[in-house]
């Protein structure tokens, strides 16, 4: 039921609180690796099982998000989200070994993903259907900005404190989310009670989807398929999705209704949001390794270089919001987006050894008008059509395909970075007469020009997608 008045934007605070924390916490422990490390011990390979752990977690839950919401009820579902989040927060500062951080990690990573799109829901729920384009840009604004300054945070307190607040950092505002959400978020109805639960579906899904994300997180660190791991989990991926797709479609109680793919702009967009995941975290992962490896930045500033582009990011958003209102055709907001990523691409491309951070401000500042003109759009075509139940059922599958399109992106950037290393290395070879620092220094530059251009052109290529779904020249 639609609110009104204070009501209405108490709610609107109070679940993009909750996605926010999930959101930031997706980036914040990356540069913390090297303080854990020290306290708790173990690798690097080690200790990057805490981003691989919620990764995994988070994308299982994705696509049973909206089951959940509507076996719950999404009130309740959000409540129990929100506490478990806190509570794994608690428990990750409050662990002594690497293996309680990563396993309350996964713990986190279970309540993230119930919290990102159980919030998109309950805000379209929360808006008139006249005003879903208001909606729409106000949770974008924070899955733009939550991972932008996610590295900023992270960098601050590790600069200013010990690395356990990076956990305790969430739990004022865990509480203060619960609390509004149990004191103002209606009861909505759930249609548990009596019903079938798909208990092998469940388990298909965690089996597929998880051995699919451990793959693209890991397959590098393995050597893909010269490992039999990697070789293993990708039969288990491939059997495992035929055997749940087959169920599902079958079935009168799916977990995931895969039967809102009917709909041509839920498609479309969908398909376009794994594209922007891949262009988007890939310049993401890019990014840090580019500043600190080439340019020598520390963690913190490079974290706070990205600050301007999160910025850029929140202003632009309200004016997508008109423009929508306005019936400018969502297609074509994102396709100037799409330009504008590009651009901050290019331009990062022909960036030098001498780049000081001054000069990054107008290539991220372009960056962040470019993610506003695109995140928007997409999911304006993604959920135009949907209703009710749909809702639910639809972000989450969004919302995986992002996340697993982010994922995607950093493997392939990762082998795409590795080959044009050793190309550049060999040509750069006959001319320094062997490989000097310097050499190795001036292939690795090149190597980053030619991926920020691979992750722009992506950003190009999966525009055309976007027109699958038909022009609407009204707000959704």
């Amino acid at each position: 039921m639609a609110e009104i008045g204070l009501r209405k934007w108490v709610i609107t605070g109070t679940v993009i609180m909750g996605a926010l924390l999930e959101l930031i916490d997706t980036t914040v422990v990356n540069v913390s690796f090297p303080q854990i490390q020290r306290n708790l011990g173990g690798g690097l390979s080690d200790a990057a099982w805490m981003i691989t752990g919620y990764s995994i977690a988070n994308v299982i839950i994705l696509p049973m998000s909206g089951w959940l919401g509507n076996y719950f009820g999404r009130k309740n579902y959000f409540l129990i989200s929100i506490i478990l989040f806190t509570l794994a927060s608690l428990l990750c500062g409050q662990s002594h070994t690497l293996g309680e951080l990563i396993g309350f990690r996964i713990l986190q990573g279970l309540a993230g993903g119930g919290l990102l799109s159980t919030a998109q829901a309950i805000l379209l729920d929360t808006w008139p259907h006249e005003q879903a384009s208001t909606a729409t840009v106000l949770f974008s604004a924070g899955a733009i900005f939550g991972p932008t300054v996610g590295p900023a945070i992270g960098g601050y307190i590790i600069d200013h404190a010990a690395w356990r607040w990076i956990f305790y950092v969430n739990i004022p505002f865990g509480i203060l989310a619960a609390a509004f959400t149990y004191w103002f978020l209606r009861p909505t109805p759930h249609a548990g009670k009596g019903k079938q639960v798909d208990w092998l579906g469940i388990g298909l899904l965690a089996l597929t989807v998880g051995s699919l994300q451990f793959i693209l997180e890991k397959g590098q660190d393995f050597g893909w398929f010269s490992n039999t791991y990697i070789v293993l989990l990708t039969i288990v991926a491939v059997i495992g999705l035929i055997l749940f797709l087959r169920r599902e479609l079958k079935i009168d109680y799916p977990v995931v209704n895969f039967k809102i793919m009917r709909h041509k702009s839920f498609a479309a967009g969908m398909i376009t949001s794994f594209v922007f995941g891949v262009a988007f975290y890939g310049s993401l992962f890019l990014f840090p390794i580019f500043c600190q490896t080439i340019l020598g930045f520390s963690a913190q500033r490079t974290g706070l270089l990205l600050a301007p582009s999160g910025l850029f990011t929140l202003l632009t958003m309200p004016v997508v919001g008109v423009l929508l209102k306005k019936k400018v055709p969502a297609q074509f907001i994102a396709t100037f987006g799409a330009i504008l990523f590009f651009s901050f691409s290019f331009w990062l491309g022909h960036f030098g050894m001498s780049s000081t951070p001054g000069d990054f401000f107008w290539p991220l500042a372009l960056r962040g008008v470019g993610m506003a003109m695109l995140f928007v759009p997409i999911l304006n075509v993604a959920v135009a059509n949907l209703q009710g139940a749909e809702i639910g059922q639809g972000t989450g599958l969004n919302n995986m395909m992002r996340q697993l399109g982010g994922s995607l992106g950093i493997a392939v950037i990762t082998i795409f970075i590795h080959f044009r290393f050793l190309s550049h290395i060999q040509a750069l070879q006959p001319v320094a007469g062997s490989l000097t620092a310097a050499a190795n220094k001036q292939g690795l530059l090149l190597t980053y020009h030619d991926s920020y251009l691979a992750v722009g052109l992506i950003m190009l290529i999966g525009i055309p997608l976007l027109y699958m779904a038909p022009l609407k020249k009204r707000a959704a």
